[in-house]
């Protein structure tokens, strides 16, 4: 009988199907910009970027005589400085065993492991939503609790198409709880005896282990600190970082009180406004922290929030009913101060944007692979360990995630 020796390349092979098949959140998002980023030959180092343009807007003319708007485009980028691996070694035995043995017994549990780091890593990307629902610390048990978050995505003209609900294992348990209860007998079946929800209206639904959480300030509610702190969206448009933030100065947050990036606030008597249409929806908009902040002595920070609060044109987000933001605004969080929360999220991929590249090839090692497997890329190096007798694997892969647009997506409490 032939000895069935494995290469690196049935091993790189085998690792990124394994990979693919493991990814959750990661597998919902927008993966186009591979094209821009991939297209030198050399692969790429930590800390490459491409452009991106952000869609402009526009508002709608009344009448016959022509109106002239400008074409205003904003633009971030995505870098890819997420460089994650997995390190494992084979004696000259193991290498002789069939890939399905070594899968299961290797290469399966190294893959796990880096596809949660991925998936807890497009994740992070939750805490710079703006729109959240539902009930700090209740479960989404309810049908009604996880339409919720549907009503908020189409009242955010956000498409039906290409959308995902990602949900923690306690919220996930308990709607299929709820779905048992049905008398339909797909979706009661199906959740019952393989713990599958399928689509619920109209959203396919998935479960992860990194739904991530937020750990709320020590900061009490507060007030707007300064009249007009309104911007343009030319002030905005191509800000670093989390596209679309602004400073708002606040006081009251208590004395040396603390804000977490993440949080969401709202301001009395701002309201949302549809993207499309900018007509008024009948609730406060929502505002996310984007950095953590501590107030001074007298309870007063200024804070990095996002949307930017923009009252007039084709970019408007807000609406005041007088026209300018005032002083002394109420701002109320969402959630009690110095508490944890689990978090889900429902999203059209569009919000999120991952990038994968093909690494370089260093010049020092004699064999390189490179695979590749719908849209993900892996490098794996071998080097021998005479001493010890042992094939040595390091396994790389080179990413970068973004937050492409935070309208298209919407936080679920659970």
């Amino acid at each position: 009988m032939a000895n069935n020796v494995l290469n690196p390349t049935i091993i790189a092979k085998a690792a990124i199907r394994i990979l693919d098949n493991e990814l959750v959140a990661s597998k919902r998002v927008y993966r186009g910009y591979e094209e821009e980023i991939s297209k030198s030959v050399n692969g790429y180092k930590v800390g490459a970027s491409v452009n991106i343009r952000k869609p402009t807007q526009f508002t709608v003319r009344s009448g016959a005589v022509a109106s002239m708007q400008d074409v205003t485009e904003g633009q971030t980028s995505i870098t890819v400085d997420k460089q994650r691996g997995i390190d494992f070694r084979f004696t000259s035995t193991e290498l002789t065993l069939n890939i399905g043995e070594l899968s299961e017994r290797v290469i399966k549990p190294a893959m796990v492991q880096l596809a949660n780091e991925m998936d807890a890593t497009v994740l992070g990307l939750v805490n710079q939503v703006p729109n959240l629902v539902g009930t700090r610390g209740a479960d989404v048990n309810t049908f009604a609790k996880f339409m919720a978050g549907v009503r908020r995505l189409n009242e955010g003209a956000v498409p039906s198409d290409d959308r995902a609900a990602i949900l923690s294992p306690a919220d996930h348990a308990a709607l299929i709880g709820n779905q048992t209860s049905l008398y339909i007998s797909g979706p009661a079946g199906d959740a019952y005896r393989d713990a599958d929800l399928g689509k619920i209206a109209g959203t396919p639904t998935f479960m992860t282990q990194n739904a991530p959480s937020l750990t709320t300030g020590s900061r009490t509610n507060g007030t707007v600190s300064g009249a007009a702190q309104q911007v343009s969206y030319d002030t905005v448009k191509n800000t670093t970082g989390i596209p679309g933030t602004q400073t708002l100065n606040v006081a009251g947050l208590g004395a040396a009180g603390t804000v977490k990036a993440g949080e969401v606030f709202t301001l009395a008597g701002v309201f949302d406004v549809n993207p499309v249409t900018k007509a008024v929806l009948p609730y406060l908009k929502q505002f996310v922290v984007t950095a953590d902040a501590t107030a001074d002595g007298a309870g007063a920070a200024a804070l990095s929030i996002c949307p930017a609060i923009i009252l007039s044109g084709a970019f408007k987000s807000a609406h005041i009913a007088a026209g300018t933001l005032a002083t002394a605004t109420v701002l109320t969080w969402n959630g009690a101060a110095s508490t944890t929360f689990q978090e889900n999220l429902i999203l059209h991929k569009n919000a999120f944007g991952l990038v994968v590249v093909p690494m370089e090839r260093p010049q020092g090692a004699t064999k390189v692979v490179t695979e590749s497997y719908k849209g993900l890329t892996v490098r794996m190096i071998p080097y021998y360990d005479g001493t010890n007798d042992v094939d040595n694997y390091r396994l790389d892969v080179l990413y970068g995630v973004k937050a492409l647009d935070q309208r298209l997506a919407t936080r679920l409490n659970g």
